[in-house]
């Protein structure tokens, strides 16, 4: 009798141990299967923004970020903020990263921008010749323009409509300046081009501090002679374009970028950007 109660017992631990064995090699497939299955096509955005973002390096940073957890593909066109925003008018881009405000604000009033946020600033700063044939210094951008201009300095703009074009436009228009001559030399070119095209010329140039400092290591001939001046403030902003006014714009990615651009998570990315290389982030986040 005991031997046939044994014997049970034994089959019945046997069964036991086959059934978790089973149940392992199930789990294990499952995983296996699991692991195996293809992975979602990723969808497709174009971001047109200012060459500002890519010249610094900030766009190396956050894009793939989006990318992996949102399984998009961004394809990213870096020109100048005026070319940026004269895309999102004609439905080109799906979102729109940016820094001049004013121009901005007729696209949104326009309906081609919606779900309009701030993301962060940095400054504007004027450098020059290490030498500074212009003796100029301080935080008075207006003042060191009209010295330039008088003492027919050599500047360097960089003629394409982008921010920190409009912005060095609207100082000039300020002082009723309409800047022309040899000594005023138009690139057409991004923010780093154009540094290049004033180091190698000797001459001054308006530009973001962020990409600045991105690039001064191969600018040893140049300089900041002008910051810190209220008006120099260089804020950025995000934006949509509005499917509604343009037809086949990828909203659903264009929202998810607006909202990862501003979510805390990405904010604190940018605002500890460039403190290590740098000894200083390139931008800080926008508060009122």
């Amino acid at each position: 009798m005991k031997k046939n109660r044994f014997l049970a017992g034994l089959f019945i631990l046997m069964l036991i141990i086959l059934s978790a064995c089973g149940q392992t090699n199930q789990n294990s497939a499952a995983k296996e299967k699991k692991a195996a299955a293809p992975k979602a096509k990723p969808t497709s955005m174009i971001l047109a923004t200012t060459t500002s973002t890519q010249d610094s390096g900030l766009l190396d940073v956050i894009i793939p970020m989006f990318e992996k957890q949102n399984n998009v593909k961004v394809k990213v066109i870096a020109v100048g903020t005026g070319q940026a925003l004269a895309m999102g008018q004609k439905g080109e881009a799906d979102a729109l990263l940016v820094h001049a405000p004013a121009a901005e604000k007729a696209v949104v009033d326009a309906g081609d921008g919606i779900n309009y946020k701030r993301v962060m600033y940095n400054d504007f700063i004027l450098v020059g010749p290490t030498s500074n044939p212009a003796n100029i210094s301080g935080s008075d951008i207006k003042a060191a323009f009209k010295t330039l201009y008088n003492t027919k300095t050599t500047f360097i703009s960089r003629g394409d409509q982008s921010g920190t074009n409009t912005k060095e436009l609207g100082i000039w228009t300020a002082l009723n300046i309409k800047p022309a001559g040899d000594n005023y030399v138009s690139t057409g070119q991004g923010m780093g081009q154009t540094l290049l095209i004033a180091s190698q010329k000797n001459g001054y140039t308006l530009t973001d501090r962020a990409t600045w400092l991105a690039q001064k290591k191969n600018l040893p001939n140049l300089k900041v002679v002008v910051e810190g001046g209220q008006d120099l403030m260089n804020i950025y902003h995000v934006m949509e374009v509005n499917p509604a006014k343009h037809q086949g714009v990828n909203s659903k990615d264009a929202k998810k970028f607006v909202d990862f651009m501003v979510s805390d998570k990405t904010i604190k990315v940018i605002s500890n950007f460039g403190k290590k290389e740098y000894g200083q982030p390139l931008f800080f986040k926008y508060t009122e």
